[in-house]
């Protein structure tokens, strides 16, 4: 049986879910008493607590003048979009589907705005009849939007998102600089703010988005001050000063070993240097951070359970029933460039008792399906626990659920 080496973490942090009896909980509930209360796994379960308490810190932290929103697209979960309505200042969706649970939380449409590239005919129209600010990302859609307006006798509230010439350096996903099918190239902006004022839309501001998953306090600083300069360089070519500038988001979350959480404090005291100097170009003008990972990542986990385990040629091997189809992230298949293992244990197994290097697989017919790779684990048995922490944020709705007609994991926020 291998030895863990103690000098090399075989995890990344692990916070905010105690153990009880040797049983992790979330939301105080002990991990097979929740598997019992849910009906069957593999299922997701997200704590309320946690997300509550991640907003309430960047709330002590960062300037209390920046308005925080939240990302439905890292996790939009109904029960959590409705519990984080209550918590922020706005919602950021990606879709007529995120449209319709925004608008369900009663959050003024106001504070509701949609990005993303190609935009159907019928989602712009829904938006305009909602009263979203919409995150035009082309001149065709500017067009579009024109003419819908017109057609329904309403003045959309519109938005520019801008491809910056720069991008946000050490982030997980660049959003920004270069050629991307994000927003509209930054030189491009004067004329089509130009069009934007004949065509009479209620011009609200920019979104200027660059990257996500960073966990460098320099770098995401760095770019927010590019970011600001060049939303005060923009607005001179608009037909009224912005009423708000959506400066995105890139905060990431600790996943691997060596990664270090991002410092609030340092962010904080960063972020109201800049938006000082901000305001005095644009005094009126609201500045908005746009976060999905970073409010709710941390706070969920992904539970199956171990339903075969066997040797191969040397290896261990816990086969649980879940798999890629449910978390294509922890898979690795969902943008990592080398594969990394998710922080993971055995649930019900979390103090004492031997270990042993096992493989954690899915139920898929795929080498693909593999969840955690040559991990020091507690021995694991057939009906236990297997938790993948980190998993609150792009787990399910980012994964293949029909893939090889698996049902689809249950969901709960506890």
């Amino acid at each position: 049986m291998a030895k863990m080496d103690k000098k090399k973490p075989e995890h990344a942090p692990i916070t905010g879910f105690p153990v009880r009896d040797g049983e992790l909980t979330i939301g105080g509930i002990k991990i097979s008493q929740l598997a019992n209360r849910v009906g069957s796994t593999p299922f997701y379960a997200y704590d309320r607590a946690l997300i509550s308490d991640r907003v309430a810190q960047m709330r002590k932290y960062l300037p209390a003048n920046l308005k925080l929103h939240y990302a439905m697209k890292a996790n939009p979960m109904p029960a959590v979009v409705q519990h984080m309505s209550r918590l922020v200042d706005g919602l950021d969706l990606a879709s007529a589907g995120e449209m319709a649970i925004a608008l369900d939380t009663g959050m003024d449409p106001a504070l509701i705005s949609f990005a993303g590239p190609g935009k159907t005919v019928e989602e712009l129209s829904q938006a305009i009849a909602a009263g979203v600010v919409i995150n035009m990302e082309s001149f065709l859609e500017m067009e579009n939007i024109a003419r819908l307006s017109q057609e329904q006798g309403v003045k959309a509230k519109v938005a520019i998102r801008v491809n910056p010439d720069f991008e946000l350096k050490s982030s997980g996903m660049k959003m920004g600089g270069g050629a991307q099918q994000f927003g509209v190239d930054s030189e491009k902006l004067p004329d089509m703010l130009k069009r934007l004022a004949e065509l009479g839309l209620d011009f609200i501001g920019f979104h200027i988005f660059s990257g996500s998953q960073n966990l460098k306090e320099d770098s995401l600083l760095e770019t927010q001050e590019k970011t600001l300069a060049l939303a005060v360089e923009l607005s001179k070519y608009a037909p009224n000063a912005p009423k708000k500038v959506n400066i995105g988001g890139g905060f990431g979350i600790p996943y691997f070993p060596g990664d270090t959480p991002l410092d609030l404090k340092i962010l904080g005291e960063g972020l109201s240097r800049l938006m000082t100097k901000f305001h005095q170009d644009l005094p009126d003008t609201e500045v908005v951070i746009e976060l999905g990972r970073f409010m709710v990542g941390e706070s969920g986990i992904y539970v199956s359970k171990i339903v075969d385990k066997k040797t191969s040629r040397g290896e261990n091997y816990l086969i649980t029933d879940g798999g890629m189809h449910h978390h294509l992230a922890a898979s690795g298949n969902f943008g990592q460039l080398i594969r990394k293992n998710y922080p993971v244990a055995i649930g019900n197994r979390m103090t004492g008792g031997t270990k042993e290097q096992a493989n954690i697989v899915g139920c898929l017919c795929t080498p693909l399906d593999r969840l955690g790779d040559r991990m020091m684990l507690p021995d694991g048995e057939v009906g236990d626990y297997v938790v993948l922490f980190q998993s609150g944020a792009y787990g399910l709705s980012a994964s293949p659920t029909a893939f090889l007609g698996h049902p689809a994991p249950k969901e709960v926020l506890v």
